[in-house]
């Protein structure tokens, strides 16, 4: 009698496990690279670089406080972890929708086609 639940008990718990499978499917793009945490729209070159001038026009690197109202996540952006962000991190942040145009500077951005003229045909 003894064997006889004992048998059972292991073929109704295997079998359970068995038929259970590997459970739901892991989504599509949950394991790409470089998490942004809260990405934004990505902006064009033209935006990309009307916004790095806005944000400071007199200089190679921007520094955090200059950075702030343009990057959604300045430690993403700022990848050498040199507290500033270079011409070419900006554009990386832009390409990654790290970077974006507040309400104060979308009227200023306006005029900047969402292409470069050349792309238009």
């Amino acid at each position: 009698m003894k064997l006889t639940t004992l048998t059972t008990a292991i073929l109704m718990s295997t079998a359970g496990v068995a038929l259970a499978g590997g459970g739901a499917p892991v989504p599509e793009g949950a394991m790409k690279d470089d998490p942004s945490g809260r990405p934004g729209k990505v902006l064009s070159e033209a935006e990309c670089t009307k916004a790095w001038e806005m944000a400071g026009p007199d200089g190679d690197t921007l520094s955090k406080d200059k950075a702030t109202p343009f990057i959604l996540n300045f430690q993403m952006v700022d990848t050498s972890d040199d507290a500033e962000i270079s011409a070419e991190e900006w554009k990386e942040g832009c390409a990654k929708g790290w970077v974006s145009a507040d309400a104060s500077t979308a009227d200023d951005m306006g005029d900047t086609p969402s292409e470069p003229e050349s792309d238009k045909m």
